[in-house]
């Protein structure tokens, strides 16, 4: 797909010099580094009901997202693969957008609680309106695939515990219909909607 290039470039050595953490650096990425999804990894990324999407446009210029489901709404589909669906938003498509013009992607998954990990994936991502997957998920509107160059943790300590007391209303499921968000029925974005959102509304 592409060349990600080395883990660490001048930026990153330089801190690491001032700091005295280049050998841990270089230990952490011999150690921890992969291109493919090993079982813990596959388990928390399985389990996840969200997960945060970074992009740049094709001048570089970061966004990030959240990206939220119910678990089991990320698949890992490949050794290095995973899938995952977009549904209904605002409209902008700022991530996806960007994915257009400029495929790499990082992904942060947090598993919260009491045995906190964050797993980070990065990649190149690709959009597609007639995946085979597209079926699996109700309200899906296309399938992102992301074939992953480097996967690996990340020092968990300063994940907060954060428990879910209830999943979004908003997330699309088998046998239930999401309401129509709030903003969706404000004046002055109505005139300006897809006419799908007008008959839902």
């Amino acid at each position: 797909m592409g060349n990600p290039g080395p883990l660490y470039h001048e930026g990153s050595r330089e801190l690491q010099d001032r700091f005295d953490s280049r050998r841990i650096a270089d230990r952490l990425q011999e150690v921890n580094v992969r291109d493919t999804f090993n079982d813990e990894q596959r388990e928390i990324i399985d389990n996840a009901p969200m997960f945060f999407l970074a992009t740049a446009d094709a001048e570089g210029f970061p966004d990030v997202s959240h990206k939220g489901g119910l678990p089991g709404f990320v698949k890992i589909v490949g050794p290095s693969t995973l899938a995952f669906p977009n549904y209904d938003g605002n409209g902008m498509f700022k991530s996806l957008g960007n994915v257009l013009v400029n495929p790499r992607v990082g992904l942060l998954f947090v598993r919260w609680g009491d045995a906190p990990r964050r797993v980070r994936v990065q990649g190149f991502a690709s959009l597609s309106e007639d995946d085979p997957l597209l079926g699996e998920w109700k309200g899906a509107q296309l399938v992102v695939r992301v074939e992953a160059e480097r996967i690996f943790f990340n020092c968990p300590r300063y994940v907060h515990h954060v428990e879910i007391v209830e999943y979004s209303d908003y997330t699309p499921r088998a046998g239930h219909e999401p309401p129509v968000p709030e903003w969706k029925r404000r004046p002055e974005y109505r005139d300006a909607l897809p006419a799908r959102d007008l008959e839902e509304g």
